[in-house]
C-alpha cells in the first residue's frame, strides 16, 4: 500500500534515468523520469529495479550532491539521479573470465575464438549459474533480468544487442578484455595448440588433406581446427574487435 504524505497525497519517489539506461525501460517511460510510489518500506534499489533496471547497470544513484547506496529509504518527494556503470568496468579477476547463460551459446562462441576464457552450457539452470559465478569467480553475461536480480556476488551484467556480432562489441566496451585471437576452442574453451599435418591425418577428410597445411589441436576435447570456408567471415571479427581496442587504448581501471 502506498504511503501518503503529511499533506494527504501519495507519497512519491522521482527516477531521472540517465539516457544510456532508458532502453531497460517500458516504453510509456523512456523519457527517462518515472514518479514511483512509496510504501515506506522498500528500498531504492527494489525501486529500482521495479521500474525495469537491474542494479547490475547502475554505477551510481545521486540525490544532488550526496551518493546513495541501494539500501537507502527514499523519503517522499526526493529526487534520484540514476546513472549507468562507467565503461571499462573492473572485473573480479584481471583478465576477466566470462559465465554466459543458455542463450547466448552464439557470444559465447565468439568471445572464445578472440581468445577469452568463457564458461557456458545450454543446459545450464539459473541457481546453478549463480553458483557458480561466485565460486570460480566469473562475470556472468545474460540478457535475463530475473537472473540478474537474484544479487549474484562478484560481477554479472545485461548483455545489449540482439545480434550476436553487436553484443561481442558491447562486451568488448564494457570490460575491455585483452584479446588473445585463435588461441581458444570455440566448442569447449580449451586452449589451442598447433600441431604438425602429419599429427591429424586420420582426423582430416581427402579434400582437407589437399588443400590446407596449418593445422591446430584443443588440448581439451582433441577438436582439430584449419582456416576452412568460414575463414574470411571470422577474420573481419577477429580484426574488427582488435581495432576497436587498440582505439580504446589501454585498459583504464575504475574505482
Amino acid at each position: 500500500m502506498a504511503r501518503t504524505s503529511s499533506g494527504g497525497e501519495a507519497a512519491v519517489l522521482t527516477l531521472r534515468i540517465a539516457e544510456d539506461l532508458r532502453f531497460l525501460l517500458p516504453a510509456r517511460h523512456r523519457g527517462g523520469e518515472l514518479r514511483c510510489p512509496l510504501d515506506g518500506t522498500s528500498s531504492l534499489g527494489h525501486c529500482v529495479e521495479a521500474a525495469g533496471i537491474p542494479l547490475t547497470e547502475v554505477g551510481e544513484l545521486r540525490d544532488g550532491g550526496s551518493t546513495l547506496t541501494p539500501a537507502h529509504r527514499p523519503a517522499p518527494g526526493e529526487i534520484v539521479d540514476v546513472h549507468p556503470v562507467r565503461r571499462p568496468q573492473p572485473t573480479p579477476t584481471v583478465p576477466p573470465r566470462f559465465l554466459l547463460d543458455v542463450h547466448l551459446g552464439r557470444l559465447a562462441r565468439r568471445l572464445r575464438i578472440l581468445g577469452l576464457d568463457v564458461a557456458y552450457r545450454n543446459d545450464a539452470g539459473d541457481a546453478e549459474l549463480a553458483e557458480a559465478a561466485s565460486r570460480e569467480p566469473r562475470v556472468l553475461l545474460t540478457q535475463d533480468r530475473g537472473l540478474l536480480r537474484r544479487h549474484i556476488p562478484g560481477c554479472a551484467a545485461y548483455v545489449r544487442g540482439a545480434r550476436a556480432d553487436e553484443q561481442v562489441r558491447d562486451v568488448l566496451d564494457r570490460f575491455a578484455p585483452p584479446l588473445d585471437p585463435w588461441t581458444r576452442c570455440p566448442n569447449c574453451n580449451g586452449t589451442l595448440t598447433r600441431v604438425p599435418k602429419q599429427e591429424v591425418l586420420d582426423a582430416l577428410k581427402p579434400g582437407t588433406v589437399r588443400s590446407y597445411d596449418a593445422f591446430a589441436r584443443c588440448r581439451g576435447c582433441g577438436q582439430v581446427y584449419w582456416r576452412g570456408a568460414h575463414a574470411r567471415r571470422l577474420d573481419r571479427l577477429v580484426s574488427d574487435a582488435v581495432s576497436d581496442a587498440t582505439e580504446r587504448g589501454p585498459r583504464r581501471e575504475v574505482s
